[in-house]
């Protein structure tokens, strides 16, 4: 395990090391990475605990700086510095931000338009979204079932991603209706926030794991007293975090729709199953907003 440890460390230490590379600025010597590499390159590193942005182009190297004046105003130099050093009027260099992910996105789009061969990935954020509606049966899991018996369940949901930079995760909002049956007299409004991770993604297919993270629920139910024969209702709110894990899979059916699978409540951090393996299931079809 030692071994281990310090060969991981190695390994570390080596990438580290061959990521950034020593240049020297104005008689100083940086260790710097490179975060563009064009016509015009993007070097930073976090020195003395501070960021530091530099752009070299045609073997100079320039530091992009913002300093205060005497009355505390900051002097965006960078933004002229930027400017002469493209001399382009259609690449406006004011509205960049002293910034990795803003200085990423101006100097590609630099690199690109003086070199037709240059190629890179825009990393901004695409927000996407889908509305889904699906329907299926289940046995209320975590909730007393001495028949194990199934009901009808309908929902709705909207999932918010991004279509750019982190294509397999997700978030979503849910609302579920669980039906009463003459054998498991229990019904329940479920609101959830949760989590999804596409483990396995194509073009036209993904599977993904599902945790809803946080719940908002309003049940009710009916019990007939052993003695008497009596019936008692009962109405409940609960607000919870119970982390339910699930199953689901997308298959794509068209360029803006899908048909997708669910398996949910196959087990939960925080509630108890009451004895019987989830039989949550359900079909529904997905489209993009």
């Amino acid at each position: 395990m030692k071994n281990l440890g310090l060969i991981l460390l190695m390994i570390c230490t080596f990438s580290s090391a061959f990521s950034q590379k020593d240049y020297t600025v104005n008689g100083t010597t940086y260790q710097l990475k490179t975060e563009v590499d064009g016509s015009m390159d993007l070097l930073w590193n976090i020195i003395n605990g501070n960021y530091r942005y530099f752009v070299e182009k045609d073997s100079k190297i320039i530091e992009l700086t913002n300093t205060r004046s005497s009355n505390g105003n900051y002097q965006e130099e960078y933004i002229n510095t930027l400017q002469q050093l493209t001399d382009n009027p259609e690449i406006n260099s004011k509205e960049v931000k002293l910034t990795l992910p803003s200085l990423r996105i101006f100097i590609n789009s630099y690199n690109a338009s003086v070199d037709a061969n240059y190629a890179f990935t825009d990393t901004k954020i695409k927000l996407k979204s889908r509305l889904g509606l699906f329907g299926g049966i289940t046995n209320n899991p975590f909730v007393e079932n001495p028949d194990n018996a199934t009901t009808a369940l309908l929902g709705a949901e909207l999932e918010l991603f991004d279509d750019n930079i982190a294509k397999r995760h997700a978030t979503f909002f849910q609302l579920t209706h669980v039906l009463e049956s003459d054998d498991l007299q229990y019904s329940t409004t479920e609101l959830a926030l949760g989590y999804r991770f596409r483990f396995i993604y194509t073009k036209t297919f993904n599977m993904h794991a599902n945790l809803k993270l946080v719940t908002l629920s309003f049940s009710n139910s009916t019990t007939t007293l052993e003695e008497g024969g009596e019936t008692v209702e009962k109405s409940a709110t609960s607000f919870d975090a119970p982390v339910i894990f699930g199953l689901g899979v997308d298959i794509k059916i068209s360029e803006t729709s899908f048909i997708t699978l669910y398996y949910n409540e196959l087990f939960a951090l925080s509630l108890d199953n009451q004895g019987n393996f989830s039989t949550n299931i359900a079909l529904g079809y997905k489209f993009n907003l």
